[in-house]
């Protein structure tokens, strides 16, 4: 039997009950059966019917039940019949989904598209509907085309099943995407079209746009580009610039889009006064203080915004989460200014009631709990929720993090804060290669679980050999040890160093060892460790090794045991691991041995990043080290210094920047000094994306013995590239010694890759 669409089933059922209504002679009802359900329980059928047993049928009322049975959206078709004095329903019910399926669609995710056709009423276990069906072909076919496949088809194929059940299958020719050919800005004045065009995602095809997209049309991103040139604007006094008209057409093949902007510029405005209104809860002095838009200076809507948003996150750390701040304008067009007024209604001051977490299948409440800075039963506070958020992201447990702070039904002073995390998978067995101009082919195995049994412990084995190197090692890590925060660790490792291998003298060292730590958070953004352990070292030697080296090894052994203990500091306040912009990173370290090897290390790190603008980026980087023996002991030589190589000074070869032995081989030095300067900007045609920059760098760099001396500084100068690829990280640089001297291994040309796979 044919499926009939809902529009249909009006019309039949008028028919059916109104030829029906002439058919039926009133009657009293003494029994109702149902006929022809299959899915459907009859309780369902007479929950809907508006007349029971005892009843007198008549033709309105026979009207009224098909009317109510076609309502439910069950039946197809619907018919009323007379058994003596038994009303019989007979029902032809609609079929079922069983089955809803893509074919063709590399655009989206099968799930994500199985979620939106959920939301629009369309899922397996539903009845099935045809005009829900051609609403679902529809909004996939708009999906497409707000990506930019223009000449993308769909076609919806429905098969009958046994069982009264249909398959639904959504075949998609996504084609080619719609390319980008011309982009125009009309209207623009006070800025060249160039200039404004740079700031967009979407542009014209170019030298890597094959890689990054930008020219393939996408609704969502334009909208996004608009909005961009809309704060450029504002953002440079332009207090009523206005986007007036945007054209999108589309060559008649499908293949190029052409994108026309109006826009009016409108007269350049800036702050005539700033004032502060409504009721004061803080100081009116602290306020203005917290206000970035000042008297005399260009309007910028990004202060505008910054401004209201630090008084309201001022009143929500006193508990005013539900604080209101406007900044209403008064425009005097004449002279081209604007006075702003600072509105400020507090509200209520709240407090929380409870905070709840959800999501978290594997990882227990307490892992989450414990890094929350916002507590129950105190004022809410924006910083703490703020911090408490940014610490559960560094837990690297959970894909997304989300925090929502919902009113309390039947209050005015309380709220809930809802916690709700998408956990990613945090165990991994690695299996990782490399290769480095430096070190060579480099080979990784590791195993970890970084939240075993969701407690928030790490436990970790991994085995990394190149030509240089072969490490072993084995951790784990309570990372709250103590309530306070304390962490406790313990490692085993054993390290096997083939020094020649790099280009030192003849020799080779093997180390075996483990020991514990304690790491002390004192803010948010310093900790504190500490460590102790114990690290058995064999030195092995051959008959061309240096004099340096067999001498040491005949005075003090060439196996030694020692009593390792350490201390360290680390600040880090960088705004991100991958791609920093802005923030800082500070790390010391001091390190300590006794027993047979009597020496001590000290390092300390600094680099900072300075965000020039949305593209550009200053990183400061500075490393000093320094080393020493005690108690007539010399610092160990394998504990010795080196500089050079592609995360050091560039171009000269890895560890060659150091004193040498009497063979000409650098043997390393007790102080180091090391300087970093570089300016980041994106990669030509990328400028939008995140995963690959670009560097011009200056380094400087010396590894000295018993005094730092600047005539053994090297420099060098030169351009680098980072890329994050989907295979790991690359680095490479093109350096430029600047010094010249007759020792130095140069190597211009450096890089390293490597990653997981």
């Amino acid at each position: 039997m044919a499926l009939i669409p809902r529009s249909w089933s009006v019309l039949l059922a008028a028919f059916l009950y109104s030829s029906t209504a002439s058919a039926i002679d009133p009657f009293l009802i003494k029994d109702i059966r149902v006929e022809g359900i299959q899915r459907t329980e009859a309780g369902t059928v007479f929950s809907y019917l508006p007349v029971k047993v005892g009843d007198t049928m008549n033709d309105e009322k026979a009207a009224q039940a098909i009317r109510a049975l076609f309502a439910t959206g069950f039946f197809r078709d619907v018919t009323l019949e007379v058994d003596g004095a038994t009303l019989v329903v007979v029902v032809q019910e609609r079929p079922s989904i069983a089955q809803i399926d893509f074919t063709g669609t590399k655009e989206f995710d099968k799930d994500a598209l199985l979620k939106g056709m959920r939301q629009i009423g369309l899922a397996e276990g539903r009845i099935f509907d045809k005009s829900v069906v051609d609403r679902a072909e529809q909004e996939l076919k708009r999906q497409y085309l707000s990506r930019g496949k223009y000449a993308a088809e769909v076609s919806t194929t429905i098969t009958p099943l046994e069982r009264n059940r249909v398959s639904i299958n959504f075949g998609v020719v996504e084609g080619e995407s719609s390319k980008i050919r011309q982009v125009s800005i009309i209207g623009a004045k006070a800025f060249t079209e160039k200039q404004l065009l740079g700031l967009f995602y979407l542009r014209e095809p170019g030298m890597m746009t094959w890689f990054s997209k930008q020219d393939q049309y996408s609704r969502q991103k334009l909208s996004a580009d608009l909005e961009t040139l809309r704060s450029y604007y504002q953002d440079r006094g332009y207090l009523e610039f206005n986007i007036d008209s945007t054209q999108v057409s589309i060559t008649p093949d499908k293949k190029e889009i052409y994108i026309t902007i109006g826009i009016t510029e409108g007269e350049k405005y800036t702050v005539s006064e700033v004032k502060v209104g409504g009721q004061l809860l803080i100081p009116e002095e602290e306020v203005r203080k917290l206000i970035s838009v000042k008297p005399g200076e260009v309007f910028s809507r990004v202060k505008l915004t910054e401004s209201t948003k630090k008084i309201n996150d001022r009143l929500g750390n006193d508990g005013y989460a539900f604080a209101n701040v406007n900044a209403a304008p008064e425009l005097n067009k004449d002279k081209k200014e604007a006075a702003f007024t600072f509105f400020i209604d507090p509200g209520r001051r709240v407090y929380v009631r409870r905070i709840n977490v959800a999501g978290n299948t594997r990882t227990r409440d307490e892992v989450v709990r414990r890094e929350m800075r916002q507590v129950e039963g105190g004022w809410y506070a924006v910083d703490k929720i703020t911090q408490s958020r940014q610490r559960l992201d560094r837990l690297s447990y959970f894909n997304e993090v989300s925090i929502e702070t919902p009113a309390v039904q039947g209050t005015t002073d309380q709220v809930d804060v809802n916690v709700t995390v998408v956990e990613k998978p945090t165990g991994s067995i690695l299996l990782g290669a490399g290769f480095g101009s430096g070190t060579g082919a480099v080979v990784t195995t590791s195993i970890s679980q970084n939240n075993i049994f969701g407690s928030g412990k790490h436990v970790s084995a991994g085995i990394n050999t190149s030509k240089i190197q072969s490490l072993y090692s084995l951790s784990y890590t309570d990372p709250y040890f103590t309530v306070d925060g304390i962490s406790l660790g313990y490692d085993l490792y054993h390290r096997k160093v083939d020094a020649a291998s790099s280009g030192l003298g003849q020799y080779q060292t093997q180390t075996t060892g483990g020991g514990f730590r304690f790491g002390v958070p004192i803010t948010d953004i310093d900790t504190i460790v500490y460590g102790l352990g114990v690290e058995k070292t064999h030195i092995t030697t051959f008959p061309t090794s240096p004099l340096f080296y067999t001498d040491y090894v005949n005075t003090f052994g060439a196996s030694t045991t020692n009593l390792i203990a350490n201390i360290g500091w680390g600040r880090n306040s960088l705004d991100s691991m991958i791609y920093p912009t802005s923030g800082s990173n500070h790390r010391v370290f001091v390190e300590g041995s006794e027993g047979s090897l009597r020496y001590y290390r000290a390092s300390y790190q600094y680099q900072r990043y300075f965000s020039l603008s949305r593209d550009y980026t200053l990183m400061l980087n500075g490393e000093l080290g320094y080393g020493d023996g005690f108690g007539g002991k010399p610092l160990p030589f394998f504990k010795n210094y080196f500089a050079g190589g592609v995360s050091s000074v560039r171009g000269y070869k890895l560890n060659t920047i150091a004193p040498r032995d009497t063979n000409g081989d650098p043997r390393g030095g007790n102080r180091k000094a090391v300087a970093n300067t570089e300016f980041l900007f994106p990669f030509p045609g990328l400028t939008n994306d995140k995963s690959a920059r670009l560097a011009a760098f200056f380094d400087v760099g010396m590894v000295t013995d018993n005094k730092y001396d600047f005539g053994e500084l090297r420099y060098s100068t030169g351009v680098s590239i980072l890329w994050v690829s989907p295979f790991g990280p690359l680095k490479v640089s093109f350096a430029k010694p600047l010094t010249n001297k007759i020792e130095d291994r140069k190597q211009a040309f450096q890089f390293t890759f490597g990653g997981t796979f």
